[in-house]
């Protein structure tokens, strides 16, 4: 697809910016989005952050007692970057995005990922199965109570979510649909770190003024251009914000850890931050 046949603005569902409404109808980035973000090293950076964190589930699935009744939500899961190692790792996966593009690349992807795997005979080699659903974040109504083991929504997907609101429904939804004490591992970027950016004091400043005068505009909001679309929208976040959104959706935080600027480690201080890994679990209902 292209820009060109994106749906009108009044189709647009909550919590989706105009200019990610282009985005995910845009089929051209869906085709090349690997080949896009193959040299960013967050990529890296937070599957490995994820597969460790999982790796209990992961243990589980190889321990001779089959796959995990729940499988694992990839929340605005893209191409699969994520998805398909995972269900590699034994686990199902419910692989959810509004992008009908991009889920069409997941399933090329699978299916030239499963063309290559070894044939499935000892629980060794057992693949999980990937569900792609299209649906957006913030309404996920349709998916059942606790039918979910864990979650991920990793390369700043939760802050593509317009609307302070908007996010805490996705929120409850996602802790809703978990198991109780099922995990929440999310990525998204520090909003303190445009300082590090050409004209970032400025931009932070113009920011907290257009919050001032806009009721629907939040301080952290940006609006930015991206391969060929003006308007693509990202909120990032405070480590306090982060912290009191996920504890107000219910979620029992566990784990802060600092993106460095790069987007290839850990950080150690917060003048190298450039974002955070968030990993949260499930409380009761």
């Amino acid at each position: 697809m292209t820009p060109e046949s994106t749906p009108p603005a009044w189709q647009r569902p909550p919590g989706v910016a105009a200019g990610t409404w282009d985005y995910v109808h845009h089929g051209a980035i869906a085709r090349h989005y690997d080949g896009f973000v193959a040299g960013t090293p967050l990529c890296q950076l937070d599957l490995d952050y994820v597969l460790r964190h999982l790796t209990p589930l992961i243990e589980n699935s190889f321990a001779g007692t089959g796959l995990p009744t729940r499988p694992i939500l990839d929340l605005g899961c893209g191409t699969g970057r994520i998805s398909v190692p995972l269900s590699h790792q034994g686990l199902d996966v419910l692989a959810i995005d509004l992008s009908l593009p991009m889920l069409g690349q997941l399933c090329q992807r699978t299916a030239d990922s499963d063309a290559k795997a070894p044939p499935q005979t000892t629980a060794e080699t057992k693949l999980g199965r990937l569900y792609p659903v299209q649906a957006n974040l913030v309404q996920l109504d349709g998916i059942a109570d606790q039918v979910a083991s864990a979650a991920i929504c990793m390369f700043s997907t939760l802050g593509m979510i317009q609307g302070a609101q908007n996010r805490l429904q996705f929120l409850k939804h996602v802790r809703r649909i978990l198991q109780p004490e099922g995990l929440m591992i999310a990525h998204v970027h520090r909003h303190l770190a445009a300082l590090r950016e050409t004209g970032g004091l400025g931009k932070l400043i113009g920011g907290a003024w257009q919050a001032w005068r806009q009721p629907e505009t939040e301080w952290g909001d940006a609006v930015y251009g991206y391969r060929g679309l003006e308007k693509m929208f990202m909120h990032r976040f405070s480590k306090r914000e982060l912290t009191r959104l996920f504890a107000t959706a219910g979620w029992e935080v566990q784990v802060i850890d600092r993106v460095n600027l790069h987007g290839d480690g850990l950080a150690r201080s917060r003048w190298n931050t450039g974002g955070y890994f968030i990993v949260a679990q499930a409380t009761d209902q």
